[in-house]
């Protein structure tokens, strides 16, 4: 017979301001199989976790019900608890009275009603739990770091000076991300290349870290620990352990009109290029699609000037697989395409453009080598309009409804460098509010109004109308309350920032969550910052939400924090709420195997006696409970009800609707 504890929490006013907490251990009470229950102010303190310890031990408790936070916050700690003072971990259940109560009802009543039936439905379940017992898994020492930007280069860094191998994975030519085509950054006006190349030259170095740029994540199956990765590496038509990146084949090449990428199509590049100068790895690679050779099959002047001999016309994509302990998502942001934005005439003046572009306009590498000329004829700007929450705070359906986070900062800085390189340029910014929250933030805007002479002016441009050489700017001065017509020579829209595109592909391959948004979900936003609801995937910068570059350094090093921990371990503790198979149920059909997202499921030849006494032979459902995560898609697919999952089983799920329903 069942013995049942049930301890309700009040989470200080959390619970107890919405739910009477006493009406609910009161009510449980009756429940069958209940022989104990009570209320406790803060029950997953030191304090509270002995009541329960002191329960179990002398009511000789069969199973515990917790009512308080959700799971994902408590239920490690509860765990630990029962099982310090001898009770199965898994004959322990918390039902969610804060989240799903407390904090969605205001009324006392409906929230104390519907407690006590979640109350009931965790009692019914844990009438049925049977003791379950963790199995151990090995833990592969090398972890897999998706995309080269400054949050995965400081990543990488630093899982590899703890002694870890570390594969770095970037779509691009060459890692160093957005970073690698800013100026200057906020607020101290330090050269980012003067900050960035050093470290992309540590991890060009390092022993333990190896780049594979230039590819991408084809597959990913597996779990924590021991995740299997497919890396597609793709085809450069240079052998990078031949090429001395000397650039000869990129000033021969005669297809000079390719669309420079990397200064986002301001000038030309040729068919094959390195990005920069700086470029890590520095190695040429062809553009298949400008590539005169490779579309026509005649030119091969590349290949004629390289010395090295690392010209190949035939590469192919190539297919690595590795194993990995650990995964961290580093994919960045990109700005958002401005179509639908057409009150700014960024798609019919090439005087309008985002803030990105300017930074490549001042940039000493960039177009026109660090002097500031308009893109239409080349001739310095006189007068400057800078528009902020360009797609940034919209909820009209055009853009994001989130602040992007960076813009009032960057902005601040391109108004304060124009100024301080050219006097004779007028600079206006036009803002909602602004949004200074760092250290040493406001003290850098104010330098910009006050130093610098730059014009806040709070209002929204409300129509950019390009005529003749000029850019008329009509908008509001809210403050002054009066419309505004300027005369302008530039105008930058301070575009807002997203995930990149190959987030919510890669997202499905991980069986990680995402926001809304795109940007990856986060396991618990105060706890668990850097950790994603899929064990052993981490996440890194602006892949979970906008972030400014100290920031990203930190998170950065966070998640290596969080990857070394897992990596110093030999073996991991598995999940014992795995799917099992009835073989006698099974029909063989494969359902469960196609949705299985870990590959956890196989067929099996079995022989079965049957009612006649004769041997025969069936195909069968097979699970590795190593693999097998508890995701429970195979019980849901499965046609013929053989699926099932321990401490989720049909049964216990269906006591706990009965429950509700009573």
């Amino acid at each position: 017979m069942q013995r049942i504890g049930v301890f309700v929490c009040w989470c200080g006013s959390n619970i107890a301001a919405t739910v009477d907490v006493k009406a609910v251990a009161e009510a449980l009470r009756s429940e069958p199989g209940v022989v104990f229950s009570t209320d406790y102010q803060y029950m997953c303190s030191e304090a509270g976790q002995n009541i329960v310890k002191d329960a179990v031990k002398e009511h000789k408790l069969t199973g515990v019900v917790i009512c308080s936070c959700s799971p994902r916050m408590h239920e490690a700690t509860f765990r630990k608890a029962v099982a310090s003072v001898g009770l199965n971990p898994y004959m322990l259940e918390v039902a969610n009275i804060r989240e799903q109560c407390s904090w969605i009802h205001k009324d006392k009543m409906t929230g104390t009603e519907k407690a006590i039936i979640l109350a009931r439905a965790a009692v019914a379940k844990v009438c049925l739990n049977a003791p379950l017992t963790a199995g151990e898994s090995p833990v592969k020492k090398r972890a897999l770091v998706i995309g080269g930007g400054i949050a995965g280069i400081q990543t990488a860094l630093d899982i590899a000076d703890a002694g870890f191998e570390v594969d770095i994975v970037e779509k691009n030519a060459t890692i160093g991300g957005k970073m690698a085509q800013i100026d200057k950054t906020f607020p101290t006006l330090d050269c980012a290349a003067c900050i960035l190349t050093p470290k992309m030259v540590d991890v060009a170095q390092h022993d333990k870290i190896n780049i594979f740029a230039y590819s991408e994540i084809d597959s990913v199956k597996g779990f924590v620990g021991n995740f299997n990765v497919t890396i597609r590496k793709k085809a450069r038509y240079v052998k990078e352990d031949v090429c001395t990146g000397c650039g000869l084949c990129t000033e021969k090449c005669p297809q000079k009109k390719v669309p420079n990428e990397f200064n986002l199509g301001m000038d030309n590049r040729r068919a094959i290029y390195i990005p920069f100068a700086q470029a890590v790895p520095k190695v040429a690679t062809i553009d298949a699609n400008y590539c005169t050779m490779l579309k026509t099959g005649k030119c091969g002047v590349c290949s004629k000037v390289c010395t090295a001999g690392a010209i190949d016309y035939k590469q192919k994509d190539e297919l690595v697989e590795r194993e990995y302990g650990a995964i961290v998502v580093a994919t960045g942001f990109n700005p958002i395409k401005l179509d639908n934005f057409d009150e700014y005439a960024y798609s019919q003046s090439p005087d309008v453009i985002t803030s990105l572009e300017f930074e490549r306009l001042t940039n000493a590498a960039g177009p026109t080598a660090g002097t500031l000329l308009r893109p239409s004829d080349g001739k310095h700007p006189h007068t400057i309009v800078f528009v902020q929450c360009v797609g940034s705070r919209d909820t009209s359906g055009c853009g994001k409804p989130y602040c992007s986070k960076i813009c009032c900062m960057y902005t601040a800085k391109h108004a304060m460098l124009t100024r301080e390189k050219y006097p004779d340029t007028e600079v206006y910014v036009f803002y909602i509010d602004v949004r200074t929250p760092g250290k040493n933030f406001d003290e850098f805007y104010r330098r910009a109004v006050e130093e610098y002479g730059v014009h806040y002016i709070k209002g929204m441009v409300g129509k950019v109308a390009p005529e003749g050489d000029k850019l008329m700017v009509q908008a509001s001065d809210l403050i002054a309350n009066e419309q505004l017509h300027i005369a302008a020579d530039l105008v930058v829209l301070a575009a807002a920032i997203e995930p990149d595109k190959s987030a919510r592909s890669l997202a499905t391959m991980l069986t990680a969550s995402m926001d809304t948004n795109d940007f990856f979900t986060e396991a618990h936003p105060k706890l668990r910052p850097v950790e994603s609801p899929t064990a052993g995937v981490f996440l890194s910068g602006t892949c979970q939400g906008p972030k400014d570059i100290p920031e990203t350094v930190s998170q950065a090093g966070a998640a290596a924090a969080k990857v070394i921990g897992l990596l110093a371990k030999d073996k991991l503790t598995c999940n014992p709420c795995v799917a099992h198979s009835d073989e006698m149920m099974c029909n063989g059909c494969s359902s469960c195997e196609k949705v299985c997202p870990y590959g956890a499921i196989t067929y099996v030849d079995k022989e079965f006696r049957m009612p006649d006494r004769t041997v025969a032979i069936r195909r069968v459902a097979s699970v590795n409970e190593a693999v097998c995560q508890g995701c429970g898609a195979c019980t849901v697919a499965c046609p013929s009800g053989a699926m099932d999952l321990k401490g989720f089983s049909n049964s216990q799920i269906m006591a706990e609707v009965d429950a509700i329903c009573k």
